[in-house]
């Protein structure tokens, strides 16, 4: 018969204590990656969608606008025209968690999109 003593149990008690922040330091690593990678998919989407935007023709501060609301907070967006093709970048920080994780730092995420412009737009005819 084994016999279970009190300095066994209070060995995992103490394992726990010792692993349990590292499983949180972990999660929250990953959920911040989670929260970059989110905020490059918008600056991407963004990019694409004032791209679109100008390719049919619309206004410049329609298509910035339009960018600025898709892209996350603070997006940056620079449009180059030339040749009939549109290339929008939209590029922005996002920043740390803060509180107890402020030692992660923020991180620059930023997405290109070209598009060329319809012929109704001033585009080359096929």
């Amino acid at each position: 018969m084994t016999r279970t003593g009190r300095g066994e149990r209070g060995a995992v008690t103490a394992e726990l204590a010792m692993v349990l922040p590292l499983l949180l330091a972990v999660t929250a690593g990953l959920v911040w990656l989670m929260v970059v990678g989110l905020g490059q998919l918008r600056a991407t989407d963004a990019a694409r969608e004032a791209a679109r935007a100008l390719a049919r023709g619309e206004d410049v501060s329609v298509a910035t606008d339009l960018a600025t609301r898709i892209g996350p907070p603070g997006s940056r967006v620079v449009i180059d025209d030339a040749d009939g093709l549109v290339v929008v970048t939209v590029s922005a920080s996002v920043a740390g968690p803060g509180g107890l994780l402020a030692a992660l730092p923020g991180a620059q995420v930023s997405g290109e999109a070209t598009a060329a412009r319809e012929p109704a737009a001033g585009g080359v005819s096929p």
